[in-house]
């Protein structure tokens, strides 16, 4: 138990009724902590005190010390500290003047008498509270694994990311949360990944998906087609003829490492371009195409039948 509780409403702090759930309470806290994280330019005084409220309001033993001591000002009845309108009052420390010191104030809160015998204890050690913060990755770097820096109180802490992590994944920096109180261990950091979007590529699980555009020769006669993998290597692909848009080719072991061994795959979607200006010559040329090719790929809707694969 510290001095701050005495003159502190971690309640406010976090923006919480004092009936708050553990839940709403750990949600409030992630909320203004990015909001307020001095390495995305928010207040920093505002962090320290939001982080605080949390030290002591995210654990349910010091939460449960803390409203009892909240409660004190309408037992001791000689407190000069207002009520604040939810049943606690604001106390200061000047008010406990009359009762002996703070020492026999907690003492008689916690069971222990002013006059009882026996050695006092202090407060117990505890975990510090754990953090949690983000970082912004490139595909190529997710997929690889990488070491990145956070700061955390504008302290910088090195953070390796495996190769691999998905989008959203929280990696934990054991012992780079708050400091312990009373001596106790310190919390943990939670570093959650957030991936970029990629302009060629798409991951969806262990593949990856990509998108190449070609055209109705290339498509209708068939084509060797050179398609870039995402570590900025390429590899020849045999477009079949007759190859409708669409259609997905694959290219075996160059997608995402799996955790238990193996790599997915890399796979290739056609995507038939259609012009969209022509001269006369190439429209001249198409039309006559049209005519030889007089086959109407639409038959089998009348018939209510599947369209031939």
């Amino acid at each position: 138990m510290q001095r701050e509780w005495l003159e502190t409403d971690y309640y406010e702090a976090l923006g919480v009724s004092s009936d708050a759930s553990d839940k709403d309470i750990t949600k409030a806290y992630r909320k203004l902590a990015r909001e307020h994280h001095p390495d995305q330019g928010g207040d920093e005084a505002r962090f320290k005190a939001v982080s605080a409220a949390y030290d002591v309001l995210g654990d349910p033993d010091k939460r449960k010390e803390y409203d009892e001591l909240r409660r004190l000002g309408p037992m001791a009845g000689g407190f000069a500290g207002a009520p604040r309108g939810d049943g606690a009052y604001q106390v200061r420390i000047e008010d406990f003047d009359s009762f002996g010191g703070i020492g026999d104030l907690f003492g008689n809160l916690f069971g222990r008498g002013a006059g009882n015998a026996g050695p006092r204890t202090g407060p117990r050690p505890a975990p510090g509270a754990d953090l949690e913060t983000e970082v912004h990755l490139d595909l190529v770097e997710a997929v690889e694994g990488a070491t990145t820096e956070v700061f955390v109180d504008g302290q910088p802490v090195k953070v390796r990311i495996p190769s691999g992590v998905d989008h959203g994944r929280r990696i934990r920096v054991r012992g780079h949360g708050r400091p312990g109180i009373e001596g106790g261990p310190p919390g943990d950091l939670f570093v959650v990944v957030q991936v970029r979007q990629h302009p060629l590529f798409e991951r969806r699980g262990d593949d990856l998906h990509l998108t190449v555009p070609v055209t109705f020769a290339e498509a209708a006669l068939g084509t060797n087609l050179r398609v870039p993998t995402l570590d900025g290597d390429h590899v020849t692909l045999r477009l079949p003829e007759g190859t409708s848009s669409g259609r997905r080719l694959r290219v075996r072991g160059r997608g995402v490492e799996r955790k238990g061994g193996g790599t997915g795959d890399l796979m290739v979607t056609v995507q038939i371009s259609v012009p969209i200006e022509l001269d006369d010559e190439q429209r001249a040329a198409i039309e006559r195409v049209a005519e030889l090719l007089d086959e109407d790929p639409r038959a089998h809707l009348a018939n209510g039948e599947r369209s031939p694969s």
